[in-house]
């Protein structure tokens, strides 16, 4: 079979991250796809301290930090520094958490994307802005409980729907826009082989599992995606020109099963998972009929 997972590594030993932390193997993977000739800009998030302390670092790329709401405008001043040097050939990414990107961050996004430059925006969403205690985040689903949503008081665990910035950067148009998740590597590595080739403002939306943010064996990290796959919490599309390409998982099991492995679900009970169940088939709908027209 032929090799579809580059060989190469641009993320050494020594980070910080937990076991089993998705983000990491989100950022391993992106590297891998980008290549060696990549500048990366990461925002306050958990991978502002994952790489190391300064002055070390474990990426093998040029690597900006920035403040929370600034990863957008960075990566406009990266790429026009970049162009201004006759270096347009370096890839310009931006690799931000969901609090500095559904949150904190929008505008910025937004505001990158509208402009047209030719830059990468990875979201890698762990659900929660888990480097500060896992406080809720606009990207927390419905459900959940973090630190600010906690159970049992008069305001408990999260009852708002999940925001989904992918969704979002389709409404903008974005040239191209894509969901991606640890647990299918081929398919996150073609994204970023596609993203790379083309010529303007791209967004992924990277699904991350937290073990220590959602409560759950750290050895679990790539059974706990495919299962947000599989179930359809956390589906995987691609948006090109204008079109979706929506994977249609072989089998579709309960989501009860998704929701058990994560002590954050652990308080809910049969009537509110129905209620998960059904803006999940609510959004899977929405998303079929947005792939026929």
């Amino acid at each position: 079979m032929p090799i579809t997972i580059p060989r190469e590594e641009y993320m050494q030993k020594g980070h910080t991250a937990c076991a089993g932390c998705g983000a990491t193997l989100s950022m391993r993977y992106v590297l891998k796809g980008m290549g060696p000739k990549t500048a990366v800009t990461v925002p306050a998030c958990c991978w502002s301290v994952i790489p190391g302390e300064f002055p070390y670092t474990a990426l093998d790329v040029p690597l900006l930090y920035t403040t929370f709401a600034s990863a957008g405008a960075s990566i406009s001043g990266l790429r026009e520094g970049l162009d201004s040097q006759g270096k347009e050939d370096y890839n310009v990414v931006a690799f931000a958490g969901d609090g500095g990107t559904a949150d904190i961050g929008l505008q910025g996004l937004s505001a990158a994307m509208e402009r047209g430059h030719n830059v990468l925006y990875i979201m890698y969403d762990n659900e929660a802005y888990m480097n500060t205690g896992i406080q809720r985040s606009g990207s927390t689903p419905y459900g959940a409980w973090t630190t600010t949503t906690p159970v049992g008081l008069k305001r408990d665990y999260k009852r708002e729907k999940k925001k989904y910035v992918a969704d979002l950067m389709m409404a903008q148009n974005v040239p191209y826009v894509a969901t991606a998740t640890v647990a299918y590597p081929e398919d996150l590595e073609r994204k970023i082989s596609t993203a790379k080739s083309i010529k303007g403002p791209k967004f992924i939306q990277i699904l991350s599992p937290c073990p220590p943010g959602w409560y759950y064996n750290s050895a679990d990290t790539i059974k706990v995606s495919r299962l947000a796959v599989e179930t359809r919490v956390f589906p995987l599309y691609e948006f090109k020109n204008g079109k979706l390409t929506l994977f249609k998982p072989a089998k579709k099991p309960n989501i009860t099963e998704y929701l058990s492995l994560q002590g954050r679900f652990g308080h809910l009970k049969e009537d509110e998972i129905k209620e998960v169940e059904a803006a999940v088939a609510e959004r899977w709908e929405s998303l079929l009929r947005k792939e026929q027209n």
